[in-house]
């Protein structure tokens, strides 16, 4: 049946017929090993890209848009709890405009859609309490679509106008947003939410804006306070980056001085965070400048005479007129209005002024013995700017560290690091052993497939031998047809059966063939074949 098989085919087979047991199985594992991968590489290669369709999705809209999907047998996933539903990426805008065709996702009770249901008989109050909460579902949509929030809910506070009271309340709001627990809002995303809400509303001021996270930390909080960071306040978080950075900065100029470790600095920051403005007024005039307006009033009086008695003259003055006596008055009232320059200054003093500075310095007397403490001490107050006059501190003082637990860091480090490079070691020495013994079973098997193929190998004299018994029983085979069909002739005209031929060389022949056979069966096989397609041929 093999004879049929094809050329590549039949040799194919014939190769893995000359192998070893322990060949064969090597081959078939290795057969398997290579069909399972790979048909998990073209599993795996077929699946398609999936994208997001749509995310934050009520349970409502999620189960009519898996609902749709199955029925047009479209493959999805969900993620993110059932609100997210991802389909393969080159079906995504075909998938979203036939889904809004069919009314999906329906946003029905959320958002502006609320003021389509309202009646010709709703009530000032219904209509006022609908359009609160429309506001509030378009800027819980809105928020929801930043980067990194899962999640969010608004809450206004809307006063109605009062055209009769005196002074109006200010609108108020308040966010709870949920974000991804691997991506925290960052600062900058809290303030966008600050301000967007704050846009969104009439005469709502971004100072009025409380913005705190599902985790319950205050992210931004009302009335002007700065955005926390990790549950502090903001004075906290910038008091801490003021000290992290001065100690820093210390740190690397004494670590130059005496050496990595050999050293210590703490500063203990008093942040001014009042928000205090000054104003000033300031008066000038160009004497270059005309008068805007001007004035003047002279009265003169002389003469002489005498007379007993007098007038009363201006400011109560008696004149003489009386004999004897010189009258001279004089009276000149001037008044002038210049132009004033006037300048109004306006200084607002940003938070975050050092109130008062203090600054602590340890150095290691071991290795810093011979460092002046005077002149760390000039160089530590003029880097961190300690003003005594503000009530700032400095003190600098040399003490032996103690070093054990850092050289038992050292030690367990070193002995982390040589079991590191022993386990290394013997990773390498187990691949190699494993190499070793993977490359020695190769060279076994092709060695023993070497022999075995040298063993079913016929050499020159054995081939010639083998044609020599082909010959021999080919010409025995003619002799004995020929001596059959006379001795069949003869026996046919006497009337009796015909006489059997034994030869012992023909026995011989065919035991000495078939122990080659059994030996090499391959080089036989073929041999055998070369002789019936010569049979075939001389037959056609």
């Amino acid at each position: 049946m093999t004879d049929r098989l094809p050329a590549p085919v039949r040799r194919i087979t014939d190769t893995f017929k000359s192998f070893t047991p322990g060949q064969k199985a090597v081959t078939i594992f290795a057969v398997i090993a290579i069909l399972v991968g790979g048909y998990f590489f073209a599993t795996w290669a077929a699946k398609p890209s999936y994208a997001i369709l749509f995310n934050n999705l009520s349970t409502k809209d999620a189960s009519a848009i898996v609902e749709s999907l199955q029925k047009s047998n479209t493959s999805y996933e969900l993620a993110n709890d059932g609100q997210t539903i991802m389909v393969p990426r080159d079906q995504v805008n075909a998938l979203r405009l036939q889904l809004s065709g069919e009314g999906l996702p329906n946003d029905e009770g959320t958002g502006y859609s609320l003021l389509d249901q309202q009646g010709i008989t709703t009530s000032d109050f219904m209509q006022h309490a609908n359009y609160q909460r429309a506001l509030e579902g378009e800027l819980a949509k809105t928020i929801k679509s930043i980067d990194g929030v899962e999640a969010a809910t608004v809450h206004l506070v809307l006063p109605q106008k009062d055209v009769f009271a005196e002074s109006a309340a200010k609108p108020t709001a308040s966010v709870l947003v949920a974000s991804k627990s691997t991506s925290p809002l960052s600062g900058d995303q809290v303030q966008a939410i600050v301000h967007l809400v704050a846009s969104s509303v009439e005469g709502l001021d971004p100072t009025q804006v409380t913005v705190a996270g599902a985790d319950g930390k205050i992210l931004s909080t009302g009335g002007g306070a700065a955005i926390a960071t990790g549950g502090d306040s903001g004075s906290e978080a910038q008091t801490v980056e003021f000290q992290n950075r001065m100690n820093a900065a210390l740190q690397t100029m004494l670590d130059r001085l005496v050496g990595p470790g050999h050293s210590v600095v703490t500063t203990t920051a008093d942040l001014d965070f009042d928000q205090t403005e000054t104003r000033s007024k300031t008066y000038s005039s160009d004497p270059s400048l005309p008068s805007l307006s001007e004035t003047t009033s002279s009265e003169t009086y002389s003469g002489s005479g005498t007379g007993n008695g007098g007038v009363l003259g201006p400011d109560n003055i008696q004149v003489p007129n009386g004999a004897g006596s010189n009258g001279q008055y004089a009276n000149k009232n001037e008044a002038r209005n210049n132009a004033l320059n006037e300048t109004q200054e306006v200084r607002r003093k940003a938070p975050g002024s050092i109130r008062r500075l203090n600054v602590a310095v340890l150095l290691d007397s071991t290795t810093a013995a011979s460092v002046d403490p005077t002149q760390v001490q000039q160089l530590v107050s003029s880097a961190a700017g300690i003003d005594a006059t503000r009530g700032d501190t400095i003190a600098v003082s040399a003490m032996p560290f103690d070093t054990s637990a850092q050289q038992a860091a050292k030690n367990e480090l070193a002995a982390a690091a040589a079991a590191d490079k022993q386990n290394k070691q013997m990773t390498l020495v187990k691949t190699g052993a494993l190499a070793f013994v993977v490359l020695a079973l190769i060279f076994l098997a092709w060695r023993a497939s070497r022999r075995a193929k040298r063993r079913q190998q016929l050499t020159a004299e054995e081939k010639a031998h083998l044609e020599e018994m082909q010959a021999a029983l080919e010409a025995q085979r003619q002799a004995e047809l020929e001596a059959t069909q006379a001795m069949s002739a003869a026996a046919m005209i006497e009337g009796g059966a015909p006489m059997q031929v034994h030869d012992e060389a023909r026995e011989e022949r065919h035991r000495e063939i078939e122990q080659m056979v059994q030996e090499k069966p391959d080089e036989m096989a073929t041999l055998l074949r070369g002789w019936m397609s010569a049979d075939a041929t001389t037959h056609h």
